[in-house]
């Protein structure tokens, strides 16, 4: 990887904190990040793209079976540089979890990226595609969103609505949206100002930058895989190994 390019965003925080609930009876011994799929850990994968994408640095929480995760970790030889935002003592959900790292994140903005976001990739890689897509002088947060329809395990309602210029207002409360948020994004480190201590949700952020007119989303280039339950590994692998044989 040492000839990935170098990269507008230099930073990425992974979350990788969570309990992994739906993912039970695996995650009572593996933390859910280093549940395999396509013989690699979520979380190897996640910070694969990151190297590919030029990130040079990648900031991982921990909390559900940390030692696990550290050790993992502490192996891993490859790009990005990785440094462990500790959050032993609280789960501080998305949003607090970001917050909770942004000493370690700096001033400018970052990628954050769910440890268990997981795709097929299109014609080009698509953390490439968002990095290259991100206009700070227009955007405050820039989501990576899957169409609802095609995302294999995915059973809601969608999340989002995308105007032509790629504005995101939410679903209504009884409708069906076309676009998913893939677990992948862009944020400035100001939006946390004014945000709660302790735990809190990133989708506090995502709706005050509505507000604003200021949430974009790109749509994803190639499938996105829910990998949510056991059983989603099984068809998420199916799936992997479906598209290995076309190409």
């Amino acid at each position: 990887m040492s000839d990935s390019p170098v990269s507008a965003i230099q930073r990425a925080f992974v979350l990788a904190a969570g309990l992994g609930k739906r993912m039970r009876p695996i995650t009572a011994t593996v933390p859910k990040p280093l549940v395999e799929v396509a013989g690699r850990a979520l979380l190897d994968h996640a910070l694969d793209r990151a190297a590919e994408a030029g990130i040079g640095e990648a900031v991982v929480n921990v909390h559900y079976l940390a030692d696990l995760l550290e050790g993992h970790l502490a192996r891993r030889s490859t790009a990005p540089a990785i440094r462990i935002s500790d959050e032993r003592d609280a789960l501080l959900e998305t949003g607090g979890g970001v917050k909770k790292a942004l000493p370690l994140l700096g001033t400018d903005p970052f990628v954050v990226l769910n440890s268990d976001s997981f795709w097929l990739e299109g014609p080009q890689p698509n953390l490439g595609r968002l990095i290259d897509t991100w206009e700070p002088e227009r955007m405050d947060i820039l989501l990576l969103v899957a169409p609802t329809a095609t995302s294999l395990g995915y059973e809601g309602k969608g999340d989002f609505v995308m105007n032509a210029g790629g504005a995101l207002q939410r679903r209504g409360e009884r409708e069906v949206a076309p676009f998913i948020y893939a677990g992948v994004a862009i944020l400035k480190p100001e939006l946390f100002a004014g945000t709660p201590e302790g735990a809190f949700s990133l989708n506090l952020l995502f709706d005050r930058a509505i507000e604003r007119e200021r949430l974009f989303g790109l749509r994803l280039d190639g499938q996105w895989l829910h990998v949510g339950t056991p059983e989603a590994i099984e068809a998420a692998e199916a799936r992997v190994k479906a598209s290995a044989q076309v190409q």
